[in-house]
């Protein structure tokens, strides 16, 4: 297991990115949902953010892409706008413990292809 960051370190309505053993990833957090993907765009397989961090679109409703400016759906990850419509973002299986840490599983997520 590896550890991204607290729960609490991360706002509702916000975003945050990682390097990880199993490259970028970012997490968005959404009335208290927590949601993590690759940070990996499905059209061209470049990072998303706009700046670090920075992962969401003005309204903060949706994720952005930075390059052509898809949006995705922050509790799917489906693109429903921009070059890669119907495509998916690759969600990333995590835990959160008893101590409130965002746990990363490095084994049970490599190796997982963009479209699974």
């Amino acid at each position: 297991m590896y550890k991204l960051c607290t729960l609490d370190e991360i706002e509702n309505k916000s975003s945050k990115g990682f390097q990880t053993p199993i490259g970028p990833l970012f997490a968005v957090k959404k009335k208290d949902q927590l949601y993590l993907y690759a940070n990996e765009c499905p059209h061209l397989g470049v990072n998303l953010e706009w700046q670090p961090d920075q992962f969401l679109d003005s309204s903060k409703q949706l994720i952005q892409c930075a390059m052509h400016g898809a949006q995705f759906l922050i509790d799917s990850g489906k693109c429903i706008h921009g070059p890669c419509a119907g495509q998916k973002l690759r969600a990333i299986p995590f835990e959160i413990n008893e101590q409130g840490d965002v746990m990363l599983s490095t084994a049970d997520s490599v190796g997982r292809s963009q479209t699974a």
